[in-house]
This record gives structure tokens, sequence and C-alpha cells, in this order.
């Protein structure tokens, strides 16, 4: 169940303002000017796994300290209210201006660059995209195990991974798709704030375990 929550927070995170309007540019940055597909999806696989290295290296860090604590009603409630803080943060009741991306590149010409790129782009769009970063690694550090940590930003990595080496490829085709996603930004970001004080609620009352513990058997 943490594993599908974290997924999904992946794919919420590609459709956000900040990042789903740059993808036609990284992904000219990718086709090099001669437009193969076979350099263009490499270069993005490489992309993907640049990020997805710095992601799970968060998720070793921050599963270790759930590791060093124990699934403690404390260390719960605590990741808990975070969520919910950045649930309100995507409501706009709570203004945190240092969720704000930067948009901060570098040059792409072959495959090592490309996940050089992806490494940086983990940090520059960390902020723009740190609410459900934010939310996946507190669902981490709540688990108790570093391996479960990894496991849960790997899955968040993949819910930015896929759709992005997918859209790579139907860059041309899915225009009118994400046209349509644009100009329901706020509708979106309010679905995403009440989803996001949903889990948070729960990991503080412990109901999230409690889901977790009956899909487990």
């Amino acid at each position: 169940m943490d594993y599908l929550l974290t997924f999904l927070e992946g794919i919420i995170s590609f459709i956000s303002p900040c990042m789903l309007p740059m993808l036609p540019i990284y992904v000219s940055y990718f086709a090099g000017g001669d437009g193969k597909r076979a350099k263009t999806f490499s270069r993005a696989l490489a992309f993907v796994f640049g990020f997805t290295v710095v992601f799970c290296l968060l998720g070793l860090a921050f599963g270790s300290i759930g590791a060093a604590v124990g699934r403690s009603g404390i260390l719960n409630i605590i990741c808990g209210l975070i969520v919910i803080i950045f649930g309100l943060s995507y409501l706009d009741i709570i203004k945190l201006p240092f969720l704000k991306g930067s948009t901060k590149t570098v040059s792409v010409t072959g495959i090592a660059s490309a996940f050089l790129f992806g490494m940086v782009f983990s940090v520059s769009l960390t902020p723009c995209v740190g609410v459900f970063l934010g939310s996946a690694l507190a669902l981490a550090s709540s688990s108790g195990t570093v391996l479960r940590g990894v496991l849960l930003l790997l899955m968040y990595s993949l819910g930015i991974g896929i759709p992005f080496l997918v859209s790579a490829m139907l860059i041309d085709k899915l225009k009118g798709t994400f046209n349509i996603i644009k100009r329901h930004y706020t509708i979106i970001n309010r679905v995403c704030g009440i989803f996001l004080i949903i889990v948070g609620i729960s990991m503080i009352f412990g109901l999230l375990q409690r889901l977790l513990s009956v899909f487990s058997v």
C-alpha cells in the first residue's frame, strides 16, 4: 500500500506545474537536434537513472533514521504533521516559499551527461516536487527499515520516470493531453493537497500502518 502511495506521488510530481511545462525542453536536450528515437530514449533513460540514484540514496538515509529510531508513535506523528503541512501548502493555506523550484540545467551531449543531468535535476527541482518527495521521505522514515526506505523512493522515482520515458518518445502526440492537464492545474493541486492531508492524518493515527498490515496478510 505504501509503495503504491509513493508511486502515485511520483506521478503527481511529474505533472506538477513546474515540471510538466519543462518536459518539451528536456526532450529537446536528449534529442540533440537530430530527433533520433534511439538516442532520445537512451539519454532519457540515463536521466531517469540519475535522479533515481539520488532519490534512493535519500530513501536510504531516511530509512536508516527510521531503523535507528524504530516504529514509534512520536515519529509517525511528526512525519504525519509534515505531510499535512505539505498538503496545506498545495491548497495555498500555508505558504512555503522554499518549495518553489529552480529550472537550472546542464548541457546534454551523451549518456554520461544525461545521467549527470538527472542527478542535477533531482537537486535543483527537489524544492519544486518537494511536497510529494517530502511525503515519500516521511513514509520512508516511518517505515522502520533501511530496505523499505530505499524501495519506497525507488517507487517514487518510477512514478516520475515511467511517464517521463513514455512522454519523451510520444512528446508530439501528447501535447493535447499536456494542455488539458495545464488548464486544470487548480483542480489538480486541490486534489493533491487533500490527498496529502489524508495520508498525513492516516500516519498520525496509525491508520496507514493498519492498512499495511491488512494487505500484508
